[in-house]
């Protein structure tokens, strides 16, 4: 009898330390997801801060180009309105053709790209940009480490328990992955 009730109690022991550690294990790795999706934030808001100075610089220099720069507007407008990881996915893509287009279009400005300010603010949009890309790339892997442990047994057991949804990858919307076509 004696036996009996401690391999029970054994077993109800392991039994909550398998659920304690599952649960931890999933919630540590959602946590991991959102920190990941703060620093995207963080690199959005600081390109976001970045480009109304960048477009107060260039408006003196290209006075016939004011459709690029309504273009880089809307960008920075669409990324402040974005609510989900797909809408800041596809705002981060109208946002980086419109810079590509941007500085594609300020080639032609040698007086621009002589600039003190602007060769700046180029360089730390440049800085951003990089920041930005490995932002995305730390995020989409959270996201794989948790949905992989979210599939996989013992794990898989505790997913309903835990309330952890599946992480959302950051992807570039369809057609945005392509370089934009500039001409003069």
């Amino acid at each position: 009898m004696v036996i009996v009730l401690v391999v029970v109690v054994v077993l109800v022991v392991a039994v909550g330390l398998f659920a304690v550690l599952g649960l931890n294990r999933l919630r540590q790795q959602r946590v991991r997801v959102d920190e990941a999706w703060a620093g995207i934030e963080v690199q959005l808001t600081r390109r976001a801060d970045l480009v109304p100075n960048l477009v107060e610089t260039v408006k003196g220099y290209m006075t016939h180009e004011r459709g690029t720069l309504e273009a880089v507007t809307e960008a920075r407008a669409a990324a402040g309105r974005a609510a989900s990881v797909g809408e800041a996915a596809a705002a981060d893509a109208q946002m980086r053709s419109a810079l590509a287009n941007l500085f594609a279009v300020a080639e032609a400005y040698p007086d621009l790209k002589a600039s003190a300010n602007f060769g700046q603010l180029q360089g730390e949009l440049s800085r951003t940009e990089d920041q930005l890309a490995f932002a995305r790339q730390y995020y989409n892997d959270a996201c794989a480490t948790l949905n992989r442990t979210m599939v996989t047994i013992p794990w898989s057991l505790m997913v309903g328990p835990s309330g952890v949804e599946k992480g959302v990858f950051y992807d570039a919307p369809d057609g945005q992955a392509t370089p934009p076509q500039v001409s003069f």
